[in-house]
């Protein structure tokens, strides 16, 4: 299992990290125990969760379990010293965390304390904005983005604000490094300067969807990454599943993210349909499983961290962390870039 540096931090992370969003929900505890046991034994030393978590669907009644089941497993694995362990805090909108707050100097403190005490442990070794409070154009909202609704001094104030208190967090020795997700290349850089101007955590990641058929970060977040040294951590490398071709046929097959969210946050259109055969077709034509295939993909991105994957059945969390032994020859990126190509923004 490759590594790379989380940031600019002193930590190394598996290029391909394990995501925990169905565990409380489609998997039971004995599922995420097994999930954490098989993962590490295959290298993979990074797991992320959210304290929003379980999904598919959010519901008040299981939130924060999936923290517990990774903190039940630390305490009969002891194992919490061998993985670097990243989660989330949720920003505005969720009625049931902190009553739809946002994220302010006081809720980042509250929000470490939950998710420390359902994981059991003393320390976060990233801790993540789930989205930013100014919302965001991730989750298919790019269609109808219009930034001229922002204004600029009160979102600043914000972003400063929130850097304080992830700032407590971290001289309080609650929480080692800190990230981003769902932000912009704009967002990023508010972040880095304001860390910079008043010696305030830095950010060492941002963790954005990206995959075969969603690379909004391949330009300017790109840049970011690489001139900064903000490390992508890509969720949903296979497109909820999409990638894989289960649903190619029509077909929803029971247990599905599909079956509990039909049109998977957006992501099943026709548009879709048909950038996924065009990958299904490379894949075939190189003898290649389509799913190692888009994560492989993922993983040969100059700005990659780490890919997330996420499975409810062990021999898809088999099948998703043997794509580290593929390598994808110029062909297949040739073939890849010519699909692209012909379906350049299908999601």
């Amino acid at each position: 299992m490759k590594m790379n540096r989380l940031g600019r931090t002193d930590m190394m992370v598996s290029e391909i990290c394990l995501g925990t969003m169905t565990w409380g929900e489609q998997n039971s505890e004995a599922d995420a125990h097994e999930q954490m046991d098989y993962a590490l034994s295959q290298g993979v030393n990074f797991f992320d969760a959210a304290e929003m978590y379980p999904t598919q669907p959010t519901r008040a009644e299981t939130q924060g379990r999936t923290e517990e089941y990774i903190g039940s497993w630390f305490r009969k694995s002891g194992k919490r010293d061998d993985v670097i362990l990243a989660t989330k805090m949720g920003g505005n909108g969720v009625e049931w965390i902190r009553g739809k707050q946002g994220f302010t100097r006081a809720s980042v403190m509250e929000a470490v304390d939950g998710s420390l005490k359902r994981l059991g442990v003393d320390h976060i070794d990233l801790y993540q904005l789930h989205w930013p409070n100014r919302g965001s154009y991730h989750f298919r909202k790019h269609w109808a983005f219009d930034a001229s609704t922002q204004d600029k001094t009160s979102t600043v104030a914000d972003i400063h604000e929130t850097l304080e208190g992830l700032g407590d967090a971290v001289k309080a020795g609650k929480i080692r490094a800190v990230g981003l997700s769902n932000e912009s290349a704009w967002g990023t850089m508010q972040f880095v300067r304001l860390a910079e101007q008043h010696g305030l955590p830095r950010v060492a990641s941002i963790q954005n969807e990206y995959n075969l058929i969603c690379r909004l970060f391949d330009t300017d977040l790109a840049e970011v990454a690489h001139h900064e040294d903000v490390g992508l951590l890509a969720f949903s490398p296979l497109a909820a599943g999409i990638l894989s071709g289960k649903y190619q046929s029509g077909e929803i097959p029971e247990g599905s993210r599909r079956a509990a969210v039909e049109n998977l946050g957006g992501r099943w259109r026709p548009e879709a349909v048909a950038a996924t055969q065009a990958y299904l077709d490379v894949a075939a034509k190189h003898g290649l499983d389509p799913s190692q295939m888009a994560i492989a993909f993922c993983l040969t991105r100059p700005f990659m961290t780490s890919a997330i994957i996420g499975a409810t059945r062990m021999e898809q969390l088999k099948t998703d962390i043997a794509a580290k032994d593929v390598k994808l020859s110029d062909a297949v990126l040739e073939d890849i870039a010519t699909a692209r190509r012909a379906h350049p923004l299908p999601i």
